[in-house]
Formats: C-alpha cells, structure tokens, sequence
C-alpha cells in the first residue's frame, strides 16, 4: 500500500460514526494520517477519537454535521480551514427499498443529496485544491447497485451510478496533476444502515454481508492504482456477468425478481 501520509497530513472521513467510514477512520489513523470524522453523532465520534488516540496516538478532529443541512460542506471546510487535507473519503449516504411510488419523495430527495449531490460537493471544495497544490486522494464510495438498474431500489442504484462515472471521469482529468481519485464500489456490508433496514431482508438475497473492513482495506490498497474497484470475488463476478453475459434488460428483469422477493414493506434505513 502506498504511503498515504505523503497525501497530506489529514483525512476527511465522511459518516466516520459507524461501518465502513469507521473503518476507513481506524485504518487511516493506523498509517499515520490523522481523520477528521465527520457525521451527526458526536458522541459517537468522539469516542471513536479517543479510541484512535489511545491506539495510534492521532489527534482526531471531531467535525459532528448534519451534512443534509443546507451550507455543510461550507461548514465543515471552515473547520478544516488550515490543516493539510490530504484524503477525502465521501462515505456518508442513506438507502431506501421498496416501490418507488410508495416512497416519500422526500426520502428520494435525500437519496439524491446525501448519496451524490455530497460528493460532488466535496470533490469539487476539495478537489480544487488538490489540483491546484498537485496532490491530494478522493475516495468515493459507490456499490454493487451501480452496475445495473435496479428495480425497488431505483433511485439508490441511480445515484450510486452517477457516483461512479463521477469518480471515474474525474481519475482521468485529475491525473495528469498528480492527484488520485477512487470509487469503491462494495456490495452488501454489516453496516448499521443495512442491519437495520426497513422494507428488506437482505438474509433472503443470500450470500454474506462483507465486513466493512475489507471494503476500507480494498480501497486504501488500491488508492492511487485503479480508478474503480470491487471487493469480493463474488462481487467481481457478479459485476462481470453484468456486464458482458447478460443484456441490460435481463440484469434489470433479474434483479427485480430477486429484490422483490425480499422486500418486506415499505421503509427506509438511516
């Protein structure tokens, strides 16, 4: 794994509270990069600072956001303003399932805000200076649903699509300046947002949740070498066939069988 200090000093960490943000916060506290832990509930980020302090001996920046709040983005560069960001991790989202039209649409609006207008918020705050400097990483964090359409679950595979060729697109632009860009893409991952989840059971899908770990661990090795990447092998594979033996509209027809006979009700997870 490349030497991720030589980024910067600090590392933004969106939805640093729980599963995979968590894990991206403890892994880059243990290469020797300070986070900043971003998300709504402070007193779980600062227990986790006192906990990487104790492990690592980093003075976590605890920055406790609502980032759906109009003027986030310019809130949190303010409390950055100063130190040597050197990696942004746009982790932070929300899922919902369920019929699209039994859905609030301010739910779907939120999908829409947190899931992909944020991180095009932030690539462009941060990106900006990372062009501009010569150096600096984006991680953006994606998912499994980004290869194909996917009913009951539309807007949210929509989204994480655009997330994707956002990501991608900007790895090309941004390395001719020295300035690396990622998409993780994981797919189903023992988060408190999917173990929690209203509307689905993803036990029916089959398979096992990835441990959130893996999916950080993925990311940080691969910084700087891929512009995409998918952890698990049965994810890679389940991407590939997507892509090149099935036709869109079968993936669209699969997956809609398959998510249907798991929904359990409309509902949401935070």
């Amino acid at each position: 794994m490349k030497d991720l200090r030589t980024y910067g000093a600090y590392a933004v960490v969106t939805g640093a509270s729980s599963g995979i943000g968590e894990q991206f916060a403890r892994q880059l506290a243990a290469a020797g990069v300070t986070p900043v832990l971003v998300a709504r509930r402070k007193d779980r980020l600062e227990a986790l600072a006192a906990e990487l302090s104790g492990a690592y001996g980093v003075d976590s920046l605890v920055v406790a956001l609502d980032l759906l709040e109009d003027g986030a983005v310019d809130e949190l560069s303010r409390q950055v303003s100063g130190l040597d960001i050197g990696i942004v991790v746009a982790n932070a989202g929300i899922f919902h399932a369920g019929p699209f039209v039994g859905n609030e649409l301010s739910d779907e609006l939120d999908v829409l805000a947190l899931d992909g207008a944020l991180p095009l918020r932030l690539a462009h705050r941060f990106g900006r200076e990372f062009v501009g400097r010569r150096r600096g990483a984006l991680i953006l964090v994606a998912s499994s649903l980004a290869a194909s359409p996917v009913p009951f679950q539309a807007n949210c595979a929509a989204v994480k699509a655009y997330v994707l060729s956002l990501g991608q697109a900007l790895n090309h632009e941004w390395k001719k300046h020295d300035v690396d860009v990622l998409v993780v893409s994981p797919g189903p991952t023992r988060t408190e947002g999917l173990d929690n989840v209203v509307g689905i059971d993803f036990g029916k899908l089959g398979g096992r949740k990835m441990d959130p770990a893996v999916v950080a661990r993925t990311a940080l090795r691969q910084l700087g070498r891929k512009a995409h990447v998918i952890p698990g092998l049965m994810n890679n594979l389940a991407d590939l066939a997507g892509k090149y033996l099935l036709p869109r509209s079968a993936s669209v027809r699969l997956y809609g069988r398959i998510i249907e006979q798991a929904l359990t009700g409309p509902g949401t997870a935070a």
